[in-house]
């Protein structure tokens, strides 16, 4: 029995190394990868990172979030950095199939 625990053990370690290729930031817990740089600079100024990995959206939904922001709550134009900061959040925090609910559809979320 122990050697089967200790075997699951081992495999679930592994599993975990494998789906987390990246290091995450200390401070905020956000991935360190091209776009990080900006995506805390322009994002963690006016709210937590955890807004970030909690809320996982496709592109469209998080350009959509982006307006939002700058129509509603004095977000700045990102100018330069809007694609860079897309690219980031869409690779590192799209939709998954696993999750503490269902995403919601873009339909229902801010416009």
């Amino acid at each position: 029995m122990k050697k089967h625990v200790l075997l699951l053990g081992s495999l679930l370690s592994f599993a975990a190394v494998a789906v987390s290729d990246y290091e995450k930031d200390k401070i905020t817990g956000l991935v360190i990868d091209k776009g990080f740089e900006e995506v805390r600079a322009n994002c963690t100024v006016c709210h937590s990172a955890k807004i970030i990995t909690q809320n996982r959206m496709s592109y469209d939904s998080w350009l959509d979030s982006i307006r939002w922001m700058q129509e509603t709550q004095g977000l700045w134009p990102l100018s330069v950095n809007e694609p860079i900061i897309l690219d980031y959040l869409t690779k590192h925090y799209s939709p998954e199939d696993t999750g503490r609910r269902a995403n919601l559809p873009s339909h229902l979320l801010p416009k």
